[in-house]
């Protein structure tokens, strides 16, 4: 195979890419396909305006209300129209779309929203249409699937542009695959914080991969707190879907009501921090949802294996890093500053999600950033690389060393100083502490969110800095314990 254009991750960025793409594609992944990716646990569903009394303005004024009005208007607007047809491709895909009896979907309402407007299947959404994408990539005759493999280096020519990928099998030998065309659909990072609801394995080794070759990455100091993971001893911590909050669940400290529980996450996330700092205990109240075991089985399954009934029981809840709004800096082509290197899915940073991400807008990106880079890749043959992405900060550039560092020492340093809320002298304290470290990829990422965090000193959605003075670090709580 001459010039693949070679797919790194196998979530549903990757394989949406992989099941556009028109030319032959090598998809690399670094555990059987899918394994691993975040996608798969994805809960919620896939946000779009498809019910008669909606719209994608309405759905594009969410969006951006969501995000802290931080977001690019443009590709709010973009994404949130296309979100219709991704519906359609998945139905077309046979995702099996729950109904209602006379055949419309069945929309859900989540926190954040307008209005009901989430296609979802059960509380499997992100498994249901992952796997349906998985087996279209399976049966492509264009898609070399390469399991247990793991790229290690993005490897570029004198000009800077991207000249082939080195890949590790699990042996430990690597093998250079010399292209033109690299796509970097890696996932998030949120594995880099001691709670998260992360794979463990979401470590941002795309976003070291893309910045050690010159790309930029903005925003990667905007992280979103899940308000509700189930607080239990296990590692990631379980989620309990937004949708439990959508059809009724409340959030109490201590016993009493203290949050509008269909607020946007950052605004409840901070809400139930406050309340856990205060020595409260916080719990999620699902036992008023009618046939809340059947409607939610997979949540059902997951408190079940901590000993927790969710139709009897209350749920301890505590916030958890889920998810990565900024990233490798990308155009409406999922194109990057580097040339020859795409970036889609959560590793990107694309402009939708602003300061925090709208419930259920993941798997949507996810599905149109796929698409867009294997337009372009196909397209771009032959043709100047240009893009409207800025050029990264050189001092943000930094090569690949021999140093180490234990991931777990890397965890607690973030999870301490960019957890909830932040302040100047602990990101400073997590910069000096990182920046001796930065030759390994997993401190060198941790060492980019902080300085991140720390030259942003304004609050702003899911970044909340306790020593902004012009900013109120949570929500006022109403009806919450004195």
């Amino acid at each position: 195979m001459t010039n693949p254009i070679v797919i790194v991750g196998s979530g549903l960025a990757g394989l949406t890419c992989a099941w556009a793409a028109t030319e032959p594609c090598v998809l690399v992944t670094a555990g059987s396909l899918t394994a691993g990716a975040a996608s798969m646990w994805a809960q919620g569903g896939i946000a779009a305006a498809v019910a008669a009394d909606d719209s994608p303005a309405s759905h594009a004024d969410d969006t951006w209300r969501a995000g802290a009005f931080a977001g690019d208007r443009a590709v709010i607007d973009r994404i949130t129209t296309d979100a219709p047809d991704v519906i359609r491709l998945l139905t077309e895909l046979e995702v099996p779309f729950d109904r209602t009896p006379d055949g419309h979907l069945d929309l859900a309402l989540e926190g954040g929203h307008s209005r009901p407007r989430v296609a979802h299947a059960g509380d499997h959404s992100g498994a249901a249409v992952t796997a349906c994408m998985a087996s279209a990539v399976l049966h492509s005759p264009t898609v070399d699937v390469r399991e247990n493999h793991s790229v290690v280096e993005v490897l570029t020519d004198d000009e800077g542009a991207v000249s082939g990928v080195v890949v590790r099998n699990a042996d430990g030998a690597d093998e250079t695959i010399a292209t033109q065309r690299v796509v970097l659909a890696t996932g998030g990072l949120g594995g880099l914080w001691a709670h998260t609801t992360n794979p463990t394995t979401a470590l941002g080794q795309g976003v070291a991969l893309a910045a050690r070759v010159g790309a930029r990455t903005d925003d990667l100091h905007l992280v979103q707190f899940h308000p509700t993971a189930l607080d239990v001893a296990r590692d990631p911590k379980p989620l309990l879907t937004e949708a439990l909050r959508g059809a009724g669940a409340t959030l109490l400290a201590d016993g009493v009501r203290f949050v509008d529980e269909l607020q946007p996450r950052d605004v409840v996330a901070a809400a139930v921090w406050e309340q856990l700092s205060a020595g409260r205990t916080v719990r999620l109240d699902t036992r008023e949802i009618d046939d809340v075991t059947r409607r939610f089985p997979a949540v059902a399954d997951l408190a079940a294996a901590s000993g927790l009934d969710i139709a009897a029981d209350l749920l301890p809840v505590c916030p958890a890093l889920h998810y990565s709004m900024g990233g490798v800096t990308v155009d409406d082509r999922s194109r990057t500053t580097v040339p020859g290197l795409w970036a889609i899915g959560e590793v990107s940073r694309t402009g939708l999600h602003g300061a925090n991400r709208l419930a259920s807008n993941s798997l949507l990106e996810a599905v149109v950033t796929g698409r867009a880079a294997a337009a372009d890749m196909c397209a771009q043959a032959g043709t100047s690389w240009n893009t409207t992405v800025p050029q990264a900060d050189p001092t943000t550039l930094l090569p690949r060393g021999n140093t180490s560092i234990p991931v777990q020492v890397v965890r607690d340093i973030l999870g301490s100083a960019c957890g909830v809320l932040r302040d100047g002298q602990s990101l400073q304290d997590a910069v000096d502490a990182l920046a001796p470290h930065t030759g390994d990829d997993v401190a060198y990422v941790a060492w980019l969110i902080a300085r991140s965090a720390l030259a942003h000193p304004h609050s702003v959605g899911a970044h909340r800095r306790t020593d902004d003075p012009a900013a109120t670090v949570g929500p006022t709580p109403q009806g919450a314990p004195a």
